[in-house]
């Protein structure tokens, strides 16, 4: 009997970003797909209700609290991995947040703390996992995000990361190593930190209805099929590229 391409079973995958929203649909799809899988994320809460949500999945579900913009917790990280999987397969860098602003509202300290969750988290637990990743070869899917080809008003410092987010995976990609890096690059994807968004600008909702050419607002499920094709065997000779996932609002420019 023949194996899809797309079949995960055994493998070995690793969430950040993992509690809720964009990191918990990567999770399950993951996890259906016969991967084994373990949450990272900065509250313990979360990561608890997220397992709990995954165990209808059959999968082997482990969770780990971390602030990934520590150095030291990542190495801790990745010390806990090792000891539970031995090898990795499977790096999804989703962790990130964002607040909204003008570009001369924003405080160096807000700059700095957007550029670690979002673009140095990255760097920390890829540079962590590349061992386990490098022994049989691997996937890293870093999320980037929309504002990572073009500007927005309210988001000076969440694109300038989001824009590292593909540089990084391009070089990442390059190095010799079997391991394939590419980046997924959602839109408007209905999560708690888009509805604050929303909140905040009222105008917002209908202003992404008017230029997506989808009709609607993504959710994080619609993210599920690329990252599992990302994650998979049938993206064995894809690397360093950088996937809208965003309904065709960044096909208008």
């Amino acid at each position: 009997m023949s194996i899809s391409p797309f079949d995960l079973k055994d493998r070995k995958a690793l969430v950040t970003g993992g509690g809720q929203g964009i990191g918990l649909a990567f999770a399950r799809g993951l996890a259906e797909a016969g991967a084994d899988v373990m949450l990272v994320a900065r509250q313990s809460v979360h990561l608890e209700a997220a397992r709990e949500a995954l165990s209808d999945t059959g999968a082997g579900v482990d969770i780990f609290s971390a602030d990934v913009t520590r150095e030291s917790d990542c190495e801790a990280l990745a010390n806990y991995c090792r000891e539970q999987f031995g090898e990795l397969d499977i790096l999804v860098n989703n962790a990130g947040t964002n607040w909204r602003g003008m570009p001369q509202d924003y405080t160096l300290e807000q700059w700095k703390a957007l550029i670690d969750v979002n673009l140095t988290s990255v760097f920390l637990v890829s540079r962590c996992m590349f061992p386990m990743l490098s022994i049989k070869g691997g996937k890293i899917i870093n999320v980037g995000s929309m504002t990572s080809i073009f500007g927005t008003t309210h988001t000076a410092p969440y694109g300038a990361a989001k824009g590292g987010v593909v540089q990084l995976t391009r070089a990442l990609a390059s190095a010799r190593y079997d391991i394939q890096v590419n980046a997924i690059l959602p839109g408007w994807i209905d999560t708690d930190l888009t509805a604050r968004g929303r909140e905040a600008s009222p105008e917002l909702h209908d202003k992404v209805l008017a230029r997506t050419p989808a009709g609607r607002w993504g959710q994080p499920q619609d993210l599920v099929g690329a990252g599992v094709f990302l994650a998979s065997a049938a993206s064995n000779f894809v690397t360093g590229i950088a996937m809208p996932v965003d309904g065709g609002y960044s096909a208008e420019g």
